[in-house]
């Protein structure tokens, strides 16, 4: 019998005993996508562990979206297979720095994407995701500057797609800033018949090309719903499994990168395999946590995503208060 599907099988027996309910990326490698009991992108990742049920939620993805779980959902104990799956938008988004940005704009609403530290979003007014940031900075009153942050490519393309201006911080991701224009255009010669679509976290140059930008629900969608035959995708591989599942009739192009070096992969999302997954339930560390205060503060502008998102009037604050963590 196949080594994999034996530790499948242990898997599924394992979180059935122990009361675990797995949720994975579509970044996550394709075995551990169609482990788990639901599987998404991050907003809807942070919808299921507020509603999972279950004694323990295990997040196969990266900490901050188990961050996000815990944070909603502070009685379940949250489970990740490597604690060092973490992201380059985290990283270049320090609680100390981005504070700083912050007091320079008390009158303004910072929005900060969902790729950051509990930490930073315990200091911002509204969290968004790809899939649902347009809808939350057009809810933001006029008269109240709008910070965007950690990552400049997403804010830009809100930006410029609402014509409203953002004070942007300076913070990218590193997966999708390789993919490369001049390439992409070569790439689009040779398959004029092609839909491209990206994720709006590539660089505008990028953007320019695409026929539709969204989150990754919305890429999934596309390739679901569109007739075309080819499409090049601008976002990270891990998409692919589920693009195939959709469109198994379908030529899926992944865009180029400067070099060609196939590195556009998520070197985080990657961390996780079977073999840490089975080991994370066994003994169920490693664990998540969240200190109470600091996560009362982060949960008010995650709430604040969940209530607009589906249509609940929300207050805004006037002036930031500098919170004690």
């Amino acid at each position: 019998m196949n080594p994999s599907y034996d530790l499948r099988f242990e898997i599924q027996k394992l979180k059935k005993e122990k009361d675990v309910t797995i949720l994975a990326h579509f970044y996550e490698e394709g075995e551990i996508q169609d482990l788990a009991d639901f599987v998404g992108d991050s907003f809807y990742l942070a919808q299921m562990g507020q509603k999972i049920q279950s004694q323990a939620i295990l997040l196969a993805g990266v900490v901050f979206m188990a961050e996000s779980v815990k944070i909603l959902n502070p009685e379940k104990t949250v489970l990740v297979p490597d604690l060092n799956a973490g992201c380059s938008l985290v990283e270049g988004s320090p609680y100390v720095d981005y504070l700083a940005w912050r007091l320079k704009y008390p009158t303004g609403i910072a929005v900060t994407y969902i790729n950051s530290s509990a930490e930073v979003k315990a200091i911002s007014d509204v969290i968004v995701t790809s899939s649902n940031a347009q809808k939350i900075v057009e809810s933001i009153p006029k008269d109240q500057p709008i910070l965007f942050g950690p990552d400049q490519n997403l804010g830009r393309y809100l930006s410029t797609k609402i014509g409203r201006p953002f004070e942007l911080w300076p913070g990218d991701c590193e997966v999708h800033v390789l993919f490369h224009a001049q390439r992409l255009y070569e790439l689009i010669q040779a398959h004029p018949e092609a839909r491209v679509i990206a994720h709006p976290e590539c660089d505008e140059s990028v953007l320019k090309y695409a026929h539709v930008v969204g989150s990754t629900s919305r890429l999934l969608e596309e390739v679901k719903n569109h007739p075309a035959k080819v499409f090049i995708v601008a976002t990270e591989t891990g998409i692919f499994h589920q693009m195939k599942r959709l469109r198994p009739d379908v030529e899926l192009i992944q865009a180029p990168t400067a070099d060609q070096c196939g590195c556009n992969n998520c070197p985080y999302m990657k961390l996780n395999t079977l073999e840490k997954i089975k080991r994370t339930i066994v003994s169920f560390q490693p664990q998540v946590n969240v200190s109470e205060p600091l996560r009362k503060r982060a949960e008010i502008s995650l709430q604040r995503m969940m209530d607009i998102t589906i249509g609940k009037k929300v207050e805004w604050p006037r002036e930031f208060q500098p919170p004690k963590i």
